[in-house]
């Protein structure tokens, strides 16, 4: 991975809100101070906006419906300045600033099949495309819903404290014309604050907490279908264990996933849990020297992160190669001392063999440019890498071996256009 270009910017975006960056730069935005926008194939600087006081605690885009007239695309942004802003896609230009709420909005969902969108503070508030606010909660907690997702049956899922708490949306009918939001049930299996909270497919939605508790719920009927309860058991000596003592240390502060597994980001570490195995497949406990803040999937069963050491890692989820029972023949390698051992000695080699893990996650990439804290960073296929630092740069990397090709063919193109290529047969 090369260094394409960098851009200078205040941006240290907020770890505690993964959805941040990721919708703002995929619609052609970044932000933090004033936003603004960035072209992904050169970095240069497209748009500034303003209108936030002070730091950005979630955005989130709110496509038009297929029936609507109106086909602008809407972002919406929560601030610790206690507003939400409405922002127009296309032009940038600010729609609609709502100001009525008492405290911070730390994250921001849209329902697209009801056409409403919902803001999680001290209390959840629901409110429609023209930021009309048609049902709220009673007060839920001073710290506030720190995460939403959506479940089916119009239900959503909301983090406070360290419960999560069920609420159905009832949408007006023949006889009510008025919206409603009602607490369905509380989970409390966590026994700390909840960090992080995803889908990660259509059966299943996973929470993570502060002391390293890893919960799979069942998204129809909210049970609990595979838990991880401390990730320090998955240490392997004592002198390891007291290293993972402090709680920020087993903190899951991400998660991504794929078919097969959720990849969590754990304290300084990296753990990959099997959704049919229910159980820890790889892990890399020491991943980074300080909190991985963010993760997400490579295509080839690659996983990229990043942490407060401001390191930007590449690692690679490979099957450990499996102790053969006999060990290798007795030959050359002999008299180095590589022979041929007897039974006896190969048993705590098989016994070792049955505790670890049976897949290891490789370190095959380092990308260095960063000075400071990597808040977080976006992954897209065809245009590369774009990490985000509290150094206040944006930089954007290229995948070396692709750009070279594309290149290549583009010379081999222009080359055929100007009549200048010839085959040798």
């Amino acid at each position: 991975w090369n260094c394409s270009c960098v851009e200078r910017s205040d941006c240290s975006l907020l770890r505690h809100s993964p959805l941040l960056a990721l919708i703002w730069i995929a619609t052609g935005l970044t932000l933090s101070g004033p936003h603004f926008s960035v072209a992904l194939s050169t970095g240069e600087k497209l748009l500034e906006l303003s209108g936030h006081t002070q730091k950005i605690t979630a955005i989130i885009t709110f496509p038009p419906l297929e029936a609507c007239e109106e086909k602008n695309q809407l972002i919406l942004t929560a601030s610790a300045d206690k507003t939400v802003i409405v922002w127009d896609c296309d032009t940038g230009r600010q729609v609609r600033k709502v100001s009525c709420f008492h405290s911070t909005v730390k994250c921001l969902t849209i329902l697209q099949r009801l056409d409403v969108w919902l803001s999680g503070g001290s209390d959840l508030c629901v409110w429609n495309r023209r930021l009309a606010l048609l049902c709220k909660t009673s007060h839920l907690s001073d710290t506030g819903v720190s995460a939403l997702i959506e479940i089916p049956k119009n239900c959503v899922v909301a983090a406070v404290g360290k419960e999560l708490i069920i609420f159905k949306l009832v949408a007006p009918t023949e006889g009510s014309l008025e919206w409603n939001i009602l607490e369905v049930k509380r989970l409390l299996d966590h026994q700390d604050n909840i960090l992080s909270l995803v889908n990660v497919n259509d059966l299943s939605f996973v929470s993570g907490s502060h002391v390293g508790e890893l919960i799979i719920w069942d998204v129809s009927d909210w049970t609990v279908q595979a838990c991880e309860r401390n990730f320090c058991t998955q240490l392997d000596t004592q002198q390891e264990i007291k290293l993972y003592q402090k709680p920020n240390d087993i903190s899951i502060h991400h998660f991504t996933w794929d078919e097969e597994n959720v990849f969590a980001a754990v304290g300084r570490g990296l753990y990959v849990y099997n959704l049919q195995m229910k159980r820890v497949i790889a892990c890399q406990k020491t991943a980074h020297d300080s909190s991985v803040l963010h993760i997400a999937r490579l295509p080839n069963r690659q996983l990229i992160s990043c942490s407060e050491d401001g390191s930007v890692r590449i690692w690679e989820l490979r099957e450990k190669q499996q102790l053969a029972a006999e060990p290798v023949p007795t030959g050359f390698f002999n008299m180095w001392g590589f022979g041929r051992v007897n039974k006896q000695a190969s048993q705590p080699v098989k016994k070792q063999q049955e505790n670890t893990t049976p897949c290891s996650l490789e370190l095959i990439g380092d990308l260095i440019g960063h000075s400071s804290s990597v808040e977080m960073f976006l992954y897209f296929e065809d245009h590369g890498l774009v990490t985000c630092s509290a150094d206040h740069l944006i930089i954007l990397w290229k995948n070396g071996e692709r750009e070279s090709g594309l290149r290549s063919l583009k010379l081999f193109q222009k080359l055929e256009e100007n009549g200048d290529l010839y085959l040798t047969v």
